[in-house]
């Protein structure tokens, strides 16, 4: 009987530890896609992109340069510089527009379209052959009921991020 007892207790011991070891110990992997030779590419140069857009929204230009010098310093090892970095960026936004999408049976625009286009000029300074000069663009469709101020912000932060995230894999992310 006492031998019994030992033998649950030690099951339920083993159980607790197995327990704490599986809760305690988590593998965690995070995929960027990125595939830098960090013995040839050591740092990245990211020109302040600037609003050449007809129409303009304030914020824009500041919001798209953050995500962009962000994605590069979160999700790579290369080091932000100034100027001449291994591998450079610059460019512009050429487009900003709204646009009427569809048309309601009272002749009035039902749905609205936002669309956001950046032009990228990337160099990589230890592979010329991955230089590349290319147009990004990204929209977003919203009900005409609703006014451009009201969804302008978030539409804008999601158009940013697909252009950002689409502009990173081009220029690192070659597979």
């Amino acid at each position: 009987m006492a031998l019994n007892k030992i033998y649950r207790r030690a099951v339920a011991l083993s159980m607790f530890a197995a327990v704490l070891f599986l809760t305690g110990c988590t593998v965690s992997y995070k995929f960027t896609g990125a595939s830098i030779d960090y013995t040839k590419v050591k740092t990245v140069s990211i020109a302040q992109f600037q609003n050449r857009a007809a129409y303009q929204w304030g914020p824009m230009a500041t919001m798209f340069n953050e995500a962009l010098n962000d994605i590069f310093v979160q999700q790579t090892k290369l080091e932000l510089v100034n100027y001449g970095g291994d591998l450079q960026l610059d460019g512009e936004i050429t487009a900003y527009d709204q646009l009427n999408k569809s048309i309601s049976s009272d002749g009035y625009s039902s749905m609205v379209q936002l669309k956001m286009t950046v032009n990228v000029r990337f160099t990589n300074n230890a592979n010329h052959d991955e230089d590349f000069e290319r147009q990004f663009s990204a929209t977003r469709d919203f009900d005409a009921t609703q006014s451009l101020e009201s969804v302008q912000e978030e539409l804008v932060t999601q158009m940013i991020d697909e252009i950002v995230n689409a502009i990173f894999n081009a220029a690192v992310a070659n597979w």
